[in-house]
Formats: structure tokens, C-alpha cells, sequence
């Protein structure tokens, strides 16, 4: 039994990604899927499908690529807050992915949302992981 969900999650993507494979197939929660919406809005993945499997679910997703180098848009995904260790940050303390091209993957109040949305919202929450 896998005891952290989302690092099974980040870890299957960059595990696809650096293999070089198109699509990759994750076990769906609730959690997956507003990561996953994330990732599509800030242009890191290229599309996404939510498929209805059993009594769990599956998320289909398209990775990105450079058409012309084949470079992986995906360069680092890194968990932040970890099931031993949690990783607290409010409004005015979250934390800045690469001077701002990156982002970092919030878990608040309001829901999952990005570094750049709870600074706006003003909420803090447990941060989940930064991706660039």
C-alpha cells in the first residue's frame, strides 16, 4: 500500500517524462485532480482525462514536450511537505519557485490552488510541492 499518494503521483510523472513517454496513467483522488488541473492551466502538461474505473478512477495524462529539442516541459518536480515532515506557509511567507517561473502547489482553505493564487487570495496553506 502506497502511504503518500501525491509523491506517488509526482513520482510517476517524472518518472514518464525523463523515459521520454507520452501519456502516463495515475490512480485518481480528489486531490490528483485539482494537481492535475494545475499543471494543465500553467501549460506543463498538454491534456488530461478523468476516467471512471471501478470505485477509484484513473487520470490519463498527455506530457509536454519541446517539439524541436524533445526537452521535457516538466525539468523538476519536487514535494515540499511530506506525511514526517509538513510544510506550513502563510500568505506572506509562501514561498517564490524560481524567482516566479516556477510554481509551487498550495493546499489552503479555499482548496488546491498555486503560490501566485493564495498569495493573491491571501490564504496560506500546507505546501504540497514546486514544479519548473
Amino acid at each position: 500500500m502506497n502511504t503518500d499518494p501525491i509523491a506517488d503521483f509526482l513520482t510517476r510523472i517524472r518518472n514518464a517524462s525523463s523515459a521520454g513517454l507520452k501519456m502516463v496513467d495515475i490512480p485518481s483522488s480528489n486531490v490528483k485532480r485539482a494537481m492535475t488541473q494545475i499543471l494543465f492551466d500553467q501549460g506543463f502538461i498538454t491534456n488530461f482525462k478523468f476516467e471512471e474505473d471501478g470505485k477509484q478512477g484513473v487520470i490519463k495524462i498527455a506530457l509536454k514536450y519541446n517539439p524541436s529539442t524533445k526537452v521535457p516541459a516538466i525539468t523538476k518536480l519536487q514535494r515540499a511537505s511530506r506525511p514526517g515532515l509538513r510544510k506550513y506557509s502563510g500568505a506572506e511567507e509562501m514561498p517564490r519557485v524560481l524567482n516566479g517561473l516556477g510554481i509551487a502547489i498550495v493546499s489552503t482553505s479555499k482548496g488546491v490552488i498555486t503560490d501566485k493564487e493564495a498569495r493573491k487570495q491571501n490564504v496560506g496553506g500546507e505546501v504540497l510541492c514546486y514544479v519548473y
